[in-house]
């Protein structure tokens, strides 16, 4: 991980947006429908280059592919491990900050209508790592287009073990431990593909905050750290490998429009 003594060196979290026909293409996939893969390969190709050169106009020092060829920062992981099938209805809960304020919820319903929801597949068979060409896909977009400009540093972000199981039912294994475990081998394999070919890992955890406001707050402040106590121990697993300095974590309390008493 490049430091500097000079300056502070400058980063971002992982999504920018994407030319509206990728979105389109992006979310075709996610519904299943039959998308042009050459046509979608190319695009996703060239946004890469756009976004890279934009964030290095920026002046941003340690860049990434703005996650162009992902409808999300959880659901992609579902072409890149086996074992899922169908589409589970999202939980209806409110987040805790959002349910104090019922006035504010029904205006911000109004403001922002209906929103397309991701699908959400369900674990029904074993989970095995098969996205070995797409992340490799991955890291040689952002390779060439980092070396078009002056970045100092690239990083390639992949979801958690405790993000996957916060997003993606287990219907499958007997407990959540084995479940992220589970996870934990599988993912393993992208971590170290990203982290071996010198580019950073960020792994993404907001399940190790958001969640607890999102969906766990009535079990307690106890058992939301035993929880993510055990969110960390898997993750610990799965990057066993990696140098500790070839990584970065991303944790949040969500990006949604709230007041955000809670987190």
């Amino acid at each position: 991980m490049k430091r500097s003594s000079k300056r502070i060196l400058t980063t971002h979290t992982g999504s920018l947006p994407r030319p509206k026909d990728l979105v389109d293409l992006l979310w075709k996939h996610d519904a299943g429908e039959t998308v042009d893969l050459s046509l979608f390969k190319a695009r996703v190709t060239e946004t890469v280059a756009d976004v890279v050169a934009a964030q290095i106009r920026a002046g941003i020092d340690v860049v990434n592919d703005g996650e162009a060829g992902k409808v999300s920062y959880f659901s992609y992981v579902v072409d890149r491990l086996t074992g899922f099938a169908g589409s589970a209805e999202p939980s209806r809960a409110a987040p805790r900050d959002l349910a104090d304020f019922p006035s504010y919820m029904a205006f911000r319903e109004t403001v922002t209508g209906k929103r397309k929801t991701l699908s959400r597949p369900v674990c029904t068979e074993p989970i095995a790592f098969r996205g070995g060409a797409a992340v490799q896909t991955d890291i040689d977009n952002l390779r060439a287009a980092a070396a078009q400009g002056a970045a100092e540093e690239t990083f390639l972000s992949s979801a958690s073990p405790g993000l996957i199981d916060m997003f993606l039912r287990n219907e499958y294994y007997p407990t959540r431990e084995e479940y992220l475990f589970a996870l934990a081998d599988g993912m393993q394999k992208e971590y170290e593909a990203i982290a071996d070919a010198g580019q950073l890992l960020q792994l993404d955890c907001p399940d190790l905050a958001l969640s607890y406001n999102a969906l766990h707050y009535d079990e307690g402040v106890d058992a939301f750290r035993r929880r993510i106590t055990e969110n960390i121990a898997a993750l610990n697993h799965a990057t066993r490998n990696i140098p500790p300095d070839r990584m970065r974590m991303h944790l949040c309390w969500g990006n949604y429009e709230g007041p955000h008493h809670c987190d």
